[in-house]
């Protein structure tokens, strides 16, 4: 045969353990025979994987450590209390070499190479055929990374990529499998960093985005350019989007198998409506998913230094809803009671009719001189801060031309954290000034591894203030 013909169909071998890289695989070990040789703090570590995968575990190893006992005695692996010995990987699929006996070690790595099953070695990773990545989860999401021999790299980059996706600020919305459905998500006060996480993953997932103004905006801008945005906005002493469009709007994006976020200010349950859309969602038979807020009701209080509760100051606090005024037939709330309260009162929706709330509290017995602070826009960039009594609020707040949304506080809480205020200016984003001192009468700023790399392992994430019209969410 000529020596041209003599190689034809032969392949190169390359040599064992080279430095190429891994091979990157998912391993489905349901019902498979998974033999683990060693039971101290690696295989702890390693086994809650192995078991959440459903393989059939056999643990060979002399002793274990507690929760590895717990693990066998709940049944979940079998557990052979006796050395390593020779043909105990028959039939499995794949093995986990943990002990601290090299020799053992070699002995149970050479019988995985002459039986063909994949092998994790804990002691050399050089030996082994096969290498643990870091992972973590995130909404059925496995994240799994390697770096050769870089362990506290693949840690690190295995909790940015699932922070991220926990986050929402890595965008990986699902493709396949998905259905329609509707999620009222609380934006919180406005700055966008006050979002939750669960409300920021979802905006990231959105096909559509049904959104108020006083929602947090900044966030819009972050959304991929295929998401659809519908102003939904509420807008105070201006025109409004029906309550009853909003409730079609989403129904509609809904049932034609979109993801949509209702996006909303504060809390979607406080004074926003999000009751009254859910229900109309649940009788359309769309699948509803409720995200909790931040309320304006205590966070903007909490960003100009103002505590609603202090100890020894004011053990309650109220939050109503000023939209309709104390001495209107439609009002629910009994102004009186109120006014016998010693501690704080938090009003929303409140400005167009200050005066006639803080005339009825007066009237009803609460104290003049009571402090009142009024907080326009808080968290955001444009917020600002107006301190006056309930004697001279209206006219203070009128004086410096307070528009929607912003919130008031009434109790002594006002005056306690006017240090804190003045220190910390906890509403301002790092580096701005304010225009003047903090408790002022009128305060403006800004706001707004494989084995062998130990470490490697699992790792297992509107609001009015004011105005006229409810249903924006606090």
């Amino acid at each position: 045969m000529p020596e041209s013909e003599s190689v034809t169909g032969t392949r190169h071998q390359p040599e064992a353990r080279t430095d190429h890289p891994a091979y990157p695989v998912g391993l489905r070990l349901a019902g498979r025979r998974v033999v683990v040789i060693g039971g101290g703090s690696v295989a702890q570590r390693r086994l809650p994987a192995l078991l959440a995968a459903g393989a059939d575990v056999v643990l060979i190893s002399p002793s274990a450590t507690p929760s590895v006992e717990a693990m066998a005695d709940a049944g979940e692996l079998t557990w052979q209390r006796r050395p390593y010995a020779d043909g105990d990987l028959d039939g499995a699929w794949y093995v986990l070499i943990a002990t601290d006996d090299p020799a053992t070690n070699s002995a149970a790595s050479a019988e995985a190479e002459s039986r063909r099953v994949w092998c994790v070695r804990s002691d050399d990773a050089s030996a082994a055929t096969a290498w643990t990545p870091a992972t973590g989860q995130s909404e059925g999401v496995t994240v799994a990374v390697l770096t050769g021999r870089d362990p506290r790299r693949s840690a690190a980059v295995r909790d940015a990529v699932v922070e991220g996706l926990h986050t929402g600020t890595l965008g990986a919305p699902r493709h396949r499998d998905r259905t329609g459905g509707v999620a009222l998500v609380g934006g919180g006060p406005g700055d966008p960093e006050l979002i939750t996480v669960r409300g920021r993953r979802l905006l990231a997932e959105a096909d559509v985005v049904v959104a108020d103004r006083l929602g947090p905006r900044d966030l819009l801008a972050e959304l991929p350019p295929h998401v659809e945005v519908i102003d939904a906005a509420k807008i105070p002493y201006g025109r409004a989007m029906a309550q009853e469009a909003i409730n079609d709007v989403l129904i509609e994006h809904a049932k034609a198998g979109r993801s949509v976020v209702r996006l909303k200010g504060g809390d979607p349950f406080v004074f926003g409506r999000g009751m009254e859309e859910a229900h109309q969602l649940a009788e359309a038979g769309v699948p509803v998913t409720v995200v909790p807020g931040i309320s304006s009701a205590v966070s903007v209080p909490a960003a100009v230094g103002i505590p609603v509760t202090h100890r020894g100051v004011a053990h309650e606090f109220t939050v109503v809803s000023g939209h309709v005024a104390p001495d209107d037939p439609r009002s629910l709330v009994d102004w009186p009671a109120l006014a016998r309260l010693r501690g704080t009162l938090v009003l929303l929706m409140a400005v167009e009719r200050l005066g006639s709330i803080a005339e009825a509290l007066m009237r009803h017995g609460r104290d003049a001189e009571t402090p009142v602070a009024v907080v326009q826009e808080g968290t955001t960039a444009t917020e600002r801060r107006v301190d006056a009594t309930l004697a001279t609020v209206a006219e203070r707040a009128a004086a410096a031309e307070v528009r929607p949304p912003a919130v008031v506080v009434v109790g002594d809480v006002v005056s306690v954290g006017a240090a804190v205020s003045r220190a910390t200016e906890p509403g301002r984003a790092p580096g701005a000034a304010p225009d003047g001192a903090a408790g002022s009468e009128d305060r403006s700023g800004s706001g707004a591894g494989t084995d062998s790399e130990p470490g490697t392992g699992p790792r297992t994430g509107a609001d009015p203030g004011a105005g006229t019209n409810p249903g924006t969410g606090s």
